[in-house]
Order: C-alpha cells, then structure tokens, then sequence
C-alpha cells in the first residue's frame, strides 16, 4: 500500500561468513606467502601447549631498508 514512502522492501544480500577453519587457513596461507618472499628467512617458534607461535623478524626489513635510512648505532 506505502511501497512508494518505503520502497519496495528488497531482501539484503547475504553475506557469506568464514568459518574458522577457512579464517586460519586464509591467515596461514597469507603468512606463508609473505613469509617466502622474504631473505633471511625469520626464526619461527611454535608453542603447542599455548597453541601460539612468534616469528623473529630481522632487525630492519628489506622494505625498509629501501625507504628509511640506516638505523644509528649508538654506543660510539
């Protein structure tokens, strides 16, 4: 009767949510993509009772070296 105040009421479309299991896949296959890019290779830790893990990453990046300057060493 009011579709012309209130529009016609259209469903929203779906949005598809990620399960766990393909959250961690996608975040483990984004890892390990940047991951083997990179030289050195980072020290990884896992920590199975915790159910972590740490990636040690080099003191500057590669990227980094390009766009900052050298860091100071201090201690002269």
């Amino acid at each position: 009767m009011f579709k012309f105040l209130f529009g016609s009421r259209a469903s929203a479309p779906e949005v598809k949510r990620e399960t766990q299991r393909e959250t961690v896949t996608r975040a483990l296959g984004e890892v390990n993509e940047i991951l083997a890019t990179l030289d050195p290779k980072p020290q990884i830790t896992i920590y199975p009772q915790e159910g972590t893990l740490t990636v040690e990453l080099p003191e500057q990046m590669p990227d980094e070296a390009k766009a900052l300057p050298a860091p100071e060493k201090s201690g002269a």
